[in-house]
């Protein structure tokens, strides 16, 4: 038996009870009765997030079209003040982030710009376990330069279905792949993966290197500019908990500041020249080139307020408990689930270092146990066909809600 944890509710409880984050709890909406395990789905609203979209409204009411100019966060400069935000989370300079778009919006506007196929570099090298949302535009992405994706889009395999090797991706990095778009963490099994090794990779083979940090912001830490990525993006109403459709994020290296972005509009111009009347368009010579127009200001308050729980928790923090956490579900899982006449699967990477924000738990009933783990009380994330994530956040679950939650596993399985 592991020796930093042990089995019973009373233990989960001394462990709360050392939690140096618990008191942040409060400030989230937690409904009782329900153990809420689908942080990386869509983070629960909090106080913060709802004082900021009521903060939003009063200043539309109050000051009507002055509220993109005056008040202590003037709307015209939501992009960038919320990039500053989110620059520590991800390891960035505050101009080299901005928040904008959606996931899907941003990784086109970054692939306008990064795809440039030439030569023998015609190439995109992306993996078949990444969310289907990226696979769809970059297969739309190769398309429009005329070209077919059964191609020139090259999805490297998984040796097992829930895991990749960073060799295989490494060794798919020949001299005609032109950019790699490569997520951080898997969204089904939460594996982890070496970021900086890839990008170090890709850097040396003359490839552009980009990542989907959806299933890692706000749960891991990042060092962009240290491991030298060239683009990220991601969305903000996982982890961040801005809300359902919060403002994205994306994330360009300073080295490229000044290369013509690929698609353009008024919110990638230059501030001093945004409301000039000529046709001239001079492009902002930070990440804000790649915010292409009007902030959603009511979508990005609650994101704003979110991120301010951020400011005071530290993100080191979070990860240091996120670890602790999901090693526990691992633990209980080990105890209570596993075994070899146990229908139970994990398919998560037990390792520290490799592990994201969740753990993935596999049943070849798990469709039909869904409906029973939800009238328990239980909200997990169900993937299909088979998978349960186990998705805590570090500011709002318990220990006590983990054990609940997989002993409600074990009892329904039993």
């Amino acid at each position: 038996m592991s020796a930093e944890f042990r089995l019973g509710e009373a233990f989960a409880r001394q462990l709360d009870a050392g939690d140096p984050l618990r008191q942040f709890r409060e400030r989230f909406a937690v409904q009782p009765g329900r153990v809420y395990l689908q942080a990386n789905g869509l983070g629960l609203a909090s106080r913060d997030a709802e004082a900021a979209v009521h903060e939003a409204l009063a200043a539309w009411r109050e000051r009507a079209h002055r509220g993109w100019t005056d008040g202590p966060r003037p709307w015209l400069t939501t992009a960038e003040r919320l990039g500053a935000l989110q620059a520590g989370l991800v390891g960035a300079e505050a101009d080299e982030v901005v928040a904008t778009g959606t996931t899907t919006h941003n990784l086109h506007v970054l692939m306008a710009t990064f795809y440039q196929p030439q030569g023998r570099r015609t190439r995109v090298l992306a993996d078949e376990l990444n969310f289907p949302s990226d696979i769809f535009a970059l297969q739309s992405q190769v398309r429009l330069r005329g070209l077919d994706p059964a191609e020139h889009l090259v999805l490297v395999k998984s040796r097992d279905g829930r895991l990749l090797e960073e060799d295989d991706l490494i060794a798919a990095m020949t001299d005609d792949v032109a950019v790699a778009v490569l997520p951080s963490a898997l969204y089904r099994s939460a594996q982890l993966l070496d970021v900086e090794r890839l990008a170090r990779a890709a850097r040396e083979r003359g490839i552009v290197a980009g990542f989907d940090l959806c299933h890692s912001i706000g749960i891991t830490t990042h060092a962009l500019d240290r491991w030298e990525v060239d683009f990220a993006f991601w969305c903000g109403y996982k982890y961040l908990n801005g809300g359902p459709g919060a403002v994205g994020g994306l994330y360009v290296n300073r080295r490229h500041f000044g290369r013509a972005a690929g698609l353009t509009g008024w919110f990638g111009v230059a501030p001093e020249r945004q409301f000039d009347p000529d046709l001239v368009y001079q492009q902002a010579p930070t990440a804000r080139a790649w915010s292409l127009s009007t902030p959603h200001v009511l979508s990005a308050a609650g994101l704003e307020g979110a991120l301010r729980v951020f400011e005071e928790a530290g993100i080191e923090a979070i990860r240091a408990k996120s670890l602790r956490q999901t090693r526990y579900v691992i633990f209980l899982a080990e105890h209570l689930l596993l075994g070899p006449a146990s229908a139970w699967s994990l398919a998560t990477p037990a390792e520290d270092r490799r592990r994201g924000g969740h753990v993935a738990l596999e049943h070849p009933d798990a469709a039909r146990l869904y409906p029973a783990v939800l009238e328990r009380g239980l909200l997990p994330g169900f993937k299909k066909p088979d998978t349960f994530r186990l998705a805590p956040s570090p500011l709002y679950t318990t220990f006590a809600e983990l054990w609940q939650a997989v002993t409600t596993l074990r009892d329904l399985t039993a």
